[in-house]
């Protein structure tokens, strides 16, 4: 393999391109919602437990849609499977503004949930189709900083929007939000396929381009009449370390980021456009973590990426409780937390979801996925929901997260603990490596 070739501009970063763009759009309308949640409430009359019902029960719907979104993922192609996905979020988005009680806003937020529920695992296998093993941290890494752009972006500019636009009225923005979702469709339809080797034939990617993605071992295992069953990884003890991994660093996220508008508005008195820049604050940081974060698992840390990660945990401990403790008006204390915060959150994005890619054949990527996150974002259901009934609602109708950060910090010690068990090696070549061992 040529060495100029690896790293060079190829048809595989336009697919990456597409599909953070399509990633990005699929965050917009679920973070809008988490920051005008202060004002939802206001509006139809909820308390904090409600509200943590309303924040909570997307992940419930969100966790139980990965496993079929896992399974679509492998069996019809993560193109066709990322359409649904796309068509159903984007026409709930629009019904979003028209919600006037609680009960539909639950109903609402469930069938965002399974249109949503669809994009992920499909997205994750998308870019194992199409980046060698060499390539994933980086890729996958840049893939997660949709996760830091979205929250970084959605609070200034949804709020900006709403105050110089709608006088302060957060249902149009939903009407509003739509239209990327139409626009992400038809990028889909014409620039991405499947398969590397279709993007060959048609004269998309050159020969030294498809030599180098299927170079890693079995990328291409189907196109030789190799198949695998879904026992890979259902009987590899190291997939249920990295999905208890998982299932922390979801956690810590969707509760940290579910929460932090309220947090601001409740706990620290803030209006409407300062919320927004506070809540995108650690979102910033988190864009240039995830890229630390993917680069150093492919280059500081090559074979032992773990590392990143128990990094990631054991800076939240510390940095979590800080958060929680900072003092009402104190804002350049919670600047410097919540900038902290962002990055230790977000810095391990690159290596978790690498990892499936790293450990299994592509063509197990999909299901491997979609099980993992499922039972990742069942916590990321019981995160927000946990955190609902620790908050104390004091006399003045403020709210007191100090407890709330306490729990955060609690998982990442359990986090940590798990990932540092981890191997990151390629179960194929460990089996191969057992039987010349047996052999010899």
């Amino acid at each position: 393999m040529n060495e100029s070739i690896k790293g060079a501009w190829g048809y595989r970063h336009v697919i990456l391109a597409i599909v953070w763009l399509l990633y990005l759009i699929n965050y917009f309308d679920r973070i809008s919602v988490l920051t005008f949640l202060p004002y939802i409430q206001k509006d139809l009359s909820l308390n904090a437990i409600q509200l943590g019902w309303l924040a909570s029960i997307f992940f419930f719907g969100y966790s139980l849609a990965q496993f079929l979104a896992g399974y679509l993922a492998d069996r019809i192609g993560p193109k066709k499977t990322m359409n649904i996905a796309i068509w159903v979020f984007t026409i709930i988005t629009g019904l979003t503004g028209l919600v006037r009680n609680y009960w539909q806003f639950i109903f609402l937020r469930l069938g965002l949930a399974v249109g949503e529920g669809q994009h992920f695992a499909p997205a994750i296998r998308m870019i194992a189709n199409w980046f060698p093993r060499a390539e994933k941290g980086r890729a996958n890494g840049f893939f997660s900083t949709t996760w830091a752009v979205a929250p970084a972006v959605v609070p200034i500019a949804v709020t900006q929007i709403a105050a110089v636009f709608f006088d302060g009225a957060w249902r149009p923005v939903f009407f509003a939000l739509a239209v990327p979702g139409f626009i992400g469709a038809f990028l889909l339809w014409r620039y991405v396929n499947d398969s590397p080797k279709v993007m060959y034939e048609r004269g998309k990617v050159t020969k030294e381009e498809y030599d180098l993605i299927v170079s890693s071992v079995d990328v291409e295992a189907t196109e030789h009449g190799k198949t695998y069953s879904a026992k890979v990884f259902l009987t590899d003890i190291q997939f249920y370390l990295y999905t208890a991994g998982l299932v922390m660093v979801l956690m810590i996220y969707w509760g940290m980021t579910t929460w932090i508008s309220t947090f601001l508005v409740k706990q620290h008195g803030m209006n409407l456009k300062t919320m927004g820049f506070y809540a995108s604050l650690p979102y910033i940081v988190a864009f240039f973590s995830m890229f630390i974060g993917g680069w150093a698992a492919d280059k500081w840390f090559e074979g032992k990426p773990k590392v990143v990660t128990v990094i990631s945990f054991l800076g939240c401990i510390p940095t979590l409780y800080f958060i929680g403790q900072v003092p009402k008006g104190d804002t350049n204390m919670l600047l410097l937390w919540l900038a902290v915060g962002g990055f230790f959150v977000n810095l391990s994005w690159g290596m978790m979801y690498s990892f499936p890619g790293w450990r299994y054949p592509k063509e197990l990527v999909g299901r491997a996925v979609g099980v993992s996150n499922g039972v990742g974002q069942f916590g990321a259901f019981l995160s927000p929901l946990v955190a609902a009934y620790l908050v104390v609602e004091l006399p003045d109708k403020s709210f007191d997260f100090g407890g709330v950060f306490i729990f955060w910090s609690l998982l990442a010690i359990v986090g940590a603990v798990a990932i540092s068990f981890l191997k990151e090696e390629s179960i194929l070549a460990q089996t191969a490596g057992a039987k010349e061992a047996t052999a010899a």
